[in-house]
């Protein structure tokens, strides 16, 4: 946490406030002071949802940028990317893998761009999920400098700013309920389709760059896992996969056919429009005990 603040910091340009929110525990190591870094610590652990929700709620500047605890920035990235995003618009940099040991990009690994939306899929005990993978090919098409600012399909989720009045407006308070997300599942699906679908765009903007540390996924799920909640994914993964590709939510123009149409051809999805529906019954969720 205190290399990505370091980072924030030592790169913003304009005027920033860093909120580091800890959930339901305190840093093992204090947060350095600086007038920029309040740092919030929730007095139960709620989950990455509600940590999202709370650093948006005490944020007081015009834009609003979510990233995770362990990244490093390029210069300026704050200013290009505010300047870069427009009010309808949730904006993305360009993402690079990062170098744990000295904390900077690493250069010689494919950078990512783009990202696409999955096919409903088994996903072992994640359950169905609509997947935020890489579209590499994308990557490829899409070179030239004309598409430094571009469509994307959804992002990684890592690292994004909007408009916060806007935000608030089209997104709201991520959906945190139990009967629905849960307290973590598919932060980029919610947020994406609902700028996406509901008249707003996602847009790469690649004339700046952050860097993401990977983990395996068992470093994954051992960092931020409960027990109740590597009990309960399957639930919510199912629920926000059939909730989108029933075109469930309220207030949306368009629906989620609109969105591959947009983006066709789009990896793991048929040319078979008829099969662009949830496919999974009771009895398959069953056979796959997922139910």
């Amino acid at each position: 946490m205190q290399k990505t603040i370091d980072s924030l910091l030592k790169n913003a340009r304009g005027d920033i406030e860093i909120l580091p929110v800890f959930d339901g525990r305190s840093p093992d190591v204090p947060i350095r002071p600086d007038k920029r870094v309040n740092v919030v610590t929730l007095k139960e652990r709620l989950g990455m949802r509600a940590a999202i929700n709370a650093g948006i709620s005490q944020s007081k500047g015009e834009f609003i940028m979510k990233c995770d605890a362990h990244c490093c920035f390029g210069a300026g990235f704050d200013v290009t990317l505010s300047q870069n995003c427009a009010e309808d618009w949730i904006v993305v940099p360009r993402r690079y893998s990062l170098d744990a040991a000295k904390w900077r990009r690493v250069t010689d690994r494919p950078y990512r761009d783009y990202h696409s939306i999955t096919y409903p899929t088994p996903n072992g005990s994640y359950g169905i999920t609509m997947s935020n993978v890489d579209w590499i090919e994308k990557n490829e098409e899409r070179k030239d400098a004309k598409y430094d600012i571009d469509d994307t399909m959804t992002f990684q989720g890592s690292c994004w700013m909007a408009n916060k009045k806007y935000f608030l407006k089209r997104v709201g308070f991520l959906d945190d309920r139990e009967e629905t997300y849960g307290s973590f599942a598919d932060e980029y699906l919610e947020i994406g389709l609902k700028y996406w679908l509901g008249g707003g765009s996602v847009k790469v903007i690649k004339k700046t760059w952050y860097a993401h540390l990977s983990k395996s996924r068992k470093q994954y799920q051992k960092g931020i896992f409960t027990t109740t909640l590597k009990r309960n994914l399957a639930k919510y993964h199912n629920w926000s996969s059939k909730h989108w590709m029933e075109n469930k939510e309220p207030g949306m123009i368009h629906p989620l056919s609109w969105l591959i149409e947009k983006f066709w051809p789009v990896p793991t999805w048929s040319e078979d429009r008829s099969k662009w529906v949830y496919p999974y019954g009771d009895e398959d969720l069953e056979k796959l005990n997922l139910k």
